[in-house]
């Protein structure tokens, strides 16, 4: 048994888990049989009563929930059940859960779009695959966060699809695109954003873009996995995702590893502590995990990086892009400037879009190598702290197409 569930059970009774099935809707002759199991968890009401402290489910929340592409159930059980889910044979791991947060800009002040180009697209010399014809034409990029702003100039007419899941975990019916924050605004335009007034903010400014409302407050864990759900019914090519939780923790370990089986990237932020400190999922292996550097291509201080003992992938983050003075969209119109592995992250999404567009039937393993085995080195810094390097998108065109 994990030992942190193991704890969770022995200080409270219960704990929320999530239960990983050795199948998958998608990559099953059947559906898992999720029925078998639901007498497992404890119902909500149960719960309220049992409660000490910490985080517990609200009397109107179902007591377990069923993700059936990524072959997850999520619930709370005792002892008994978990016992029993143990045993269960269609079963593969328990996991305790964590609480799952947005990882915070570390500055973030107001801005001008006064440059044909944001110093983050010239850094990566977007405009330069964009004279080929790349611009993410036809590639599916999901972002999961805080929303967008479809009204924004920048991004009006650029989300082609938009899910919300409510404080209870509950996809919300007939959402329309909306930013509960500031955050996925901003992370949303750095992807998707397409040119006002002959300005850029977006990488990929002709992708298809998919945005899920998933944090803050509430059942966070439920609302992402819903969101990453969402996202593999829209048959997305890359997740972009500025969230998790401190540490290394392995529960989300095979929920990565089913996003990559079913064609899809994870781009993920690396975390905003500092030396020695990294977020999950993005420090598995599973994800490409990128840290921020600023415009003279030093590693901010700010960004996460840590070493693992373990054998592959033992250097986090994977890559690194500009993330430090980034400009993009504000909500309700207008541009802002953001610090932070967030700011970084959607621009490594925005260039495997683009790259995907180059060769459609590439593999994920393969996007994910083009984009690795040709960053740039930098210049007196610890490698550690920024992994392979700056990411290079000419160089892993080059890579990808053999051109």
């Amino acid at each position: 048994m994990d030992r942190e569930l193991q704890d969770q059970l022995e200080r409270y009774g219960f704990s929320q888990v999530l239960v990983v099935h050795r199948q998958m809707v998608v990559l099953s002759t059947h559906r898992p049989d999720f029925e078998s199991i639901d007498n497992h968890f404890l119902p909500a009401p149960v719960v309220l009563q049992g409660r000490e402290r910490g985080s517990v489910p609200h009397a109107a929340q179902p007591s377990v929930r069923h993700f059936a592409r990524l072959g997850i159930s999520l619930g709370f059980a005792d002892h008994d059940g978990v016992a029993a889910l143990t045993t269960h044979p269609e079963i593969e791991s328990i996991y305790a859960c964590h609480p799952v947060g947005i990882v915070r800009p570390v500055q973030t002040t107001a801005a001008a779009l006064r440059q044909k180009l944001t110093w983050g697209l010239q850094a990566l010399h977007v405009e330069k695959l964009w004279a080929q014809g790349l611009t993410g034409k036809g590639i599916r990029v999901g972002h999961l966060d805080t929303g967008v702003d479809a009204g924004h100039p920048a991004l009006k007419g650029r989300v082609a699809g938009f899910a919300e899941w409510d404080m209870l975990g509950n996809q919300v019916d007939g959402a329309q695109p909306h930013d509960s924050d500031v955050h996925g605004t901003h992370t949303a335009g750095t992807i998707a954003g397409k040119p006002v007034t002959r300005r850029a903010i977006g990488v990929a400014p002709e992708c298809e873009f998919y945005s899920g409302l998933v944090v803050e407050g509430g059942a966070v864990l439920a609302r992402v996995l819903g969101g990453m759900e969402w996202m593999l019914e829209q048959n997305v090519r890359v997740l972009s995702m500025s969230l998790g939780w401190r540490g290394y923790d392995p529960s989300f370990l095979v929920v990565t590893r089913r996003l990559r089986q079913q064609g899809v990237l994870p781009v993920f932020a690396i975390g905003n502590e500092g030396v020695g400190t990294s977020r999950s999922p993005g420090n598995y292996p599973e994800t490409l995990s990128v840290g921020a550097i600023d415009r003279s291509r030093h590693v901010a201080p700010f960004s996460g990086s840590v070493r693992f003992n373990r054998d592959r992938d033992p250097i986090q983050p994977d890559v690194v892009a500009p993330g430090v003075n980034i400009v993009s969209a504000k909500p309700g119109g207008g541009y802002q400037s953001m610090d932070g592995t967030s700011m970084a992250t959607p621009h490594v999404a925005g260039v495997a879009a683009l790259l995907w567009q180059a060769r459609p039937e590439a593999t994920v393993d393969q996007i994910e190598l083009a984009i690795r085995q040709t960053c740039a080195k930098l210049e007196d810094e610890d490698p550690l702290r920024y992994g392979d390097g700056l990411v290079n998108p000419l160089a892993a065109l080059a890579a990808l197409t053999g051109t």
